[in-house]
């Protein structure tokens, strides 16, 4: 497997190893030595975009390199179909599984090919909502909330008002707390699996207009509602992480990025060119195709594989001074055509960490 891959790709790889682990790879081989030779510190690189067919039920998956601006292909033939991708963790990706209507989440590495089950819920869940806090490295948390409990129970169906977390260090789920039923309604029905983390608080939007958004303080299991900026205006609003504050992008008409200050006060901090609004658009006005996914350092919109794409990312070596960055659309990998499909994009800093 690791003779297929590209260099720049093996490049990248390597440059999140330690420096003793980074010598022994470059005993392997000439390749592998050349390789490792042209490696930069896991801080200089902004994260790889991975797109994922949306709507196909057989796993792919296409890969930018933001570095050398190239597109390779992965194959996620190992992961157990049908599956679709929820989030990244540590360079890891979170599946949910669609076989069955009860929640079942499983880790990979569509590097180097690691597949692994996460344990049985304490209780099944239909469609809840999936948060997730990266505390080092190493180690990672898992927050379910909410979702439709088994309807084979006496009474049939009811919305779950419980939360449960998953701990990567002991390999166990545990709940941890209750929920409005109210809250488990909204997250069930309208809130996206997407979640960001931000100062001691785990969000979700609802995808519902008007947008609002759901947010769980961990440390003392208590929920809070926010109001979106133009939130009855929209045409798609998503949460990014931006210098460690939530941060809101949201098209209708332009398209704006906002900054969660104290007091639920929003603050503008981006407001997108007509330039490069007309440009991503292509002349159409809508922004309903957009799609937005970020992690923290940057965030990429896009709609299709084959269009092009348009990232916001943080500037090297800067603490505050963010770019627009052009992503061109894959048309073509190796001389074999791509063709243009909805995504699913996610965003992974590439490492050879196993699952868990």
């Amino acid at each position: 497997m690791w003779r297929n891959l590209p260099s720049d790709l093996l490049a990248n790889i390597f440059s999140f190893l330690s420096p003793d682990s980074l010598a022994c790879a470059m005993v392997v081989c000439k390749e592998w030595h050349t390789c490792a030779k042209c490696t930069t510190s896991r801080r200089r690189h902004p994260a790889w975009l991975l797109a994922l067919p949306s709507r196909s039920r057989s796993l792919s998956c296409y890969v930018h390199n933001p570095a050398q601006q190239t597109w390779h292909s992965l194959s996620l033939s190992f992961v157990p179909t049908p599956s679709r991708a929820i989030a990244t963790i540590n360079g890891v990706m979170l599946f949910k599984s669609t076989a069955s209507l009860s929640l079942q989440l499983s880790v990979c590495n569509p590097f180097t090919r690691q597949f692994k089950y996460l344990p049985v819920l304490c209780l099944a869940r239909t469609n809840p909502a999936v948060g997730v806090i990266e505390v080092g490295t190493t180690h990672f948390l898992i927050y379910v909330a909410g979702g439709m409990s088994d309807a084979s129970k006496a009474g049939g169906a009811t919305y779950e008002p419980t939360v449960e977390m998953y701990d990567s260090q002991y390999n166990t789920w545990k709940i941890i707390g209750t929920m409005p039923v109210e809250f488990a309604v909204r997250l069930t029905v309208w809130s996206p699996n997407e979640s960001v983390y931000s100062n001691g608080v785990l969000y979700w939007m609802t995808s519902a207009r008007t947008y609002s958004i759901m947010g769980f303080e961990v440390k003392t299991n208590k929920w809070r509602e926010s109001s979106v900026p133009m939130g009855d205006t929209l045409e798609f609003a998503s949460l990014i992480l931006r210098n460690g504050n939530l941060t809101l992008v949201g098209g209708g008409g332009d398209a704006w990025i906002w900054e969660l200050g104290v007091e639920d006060d929003w603050r503008l901090v981006e407001k997108m060119g007509l330039e490069l609004k007309m440009r991503f658009l292509g002349g159409k006005g809508s922004w309903g195709c957009t799609k937005c996914v970020g992690i923290e350092g940057g965030m990429c919109l896009y709609r299709e594989l084959g269009l092009d794409m348009l990232a916001w990312r943080k500037l090297v070596g800067e603490c505050s001074k963010w770019e627009w960055c052009w992503i061109k659309g894959s048309s073509s990998i190796k001389e074999k055509q791509v063709p243009g499909f909805p995504i699913k994009g996610l965003l992974i800093h590439p490492n050879l960490s196993p699952p868990v």
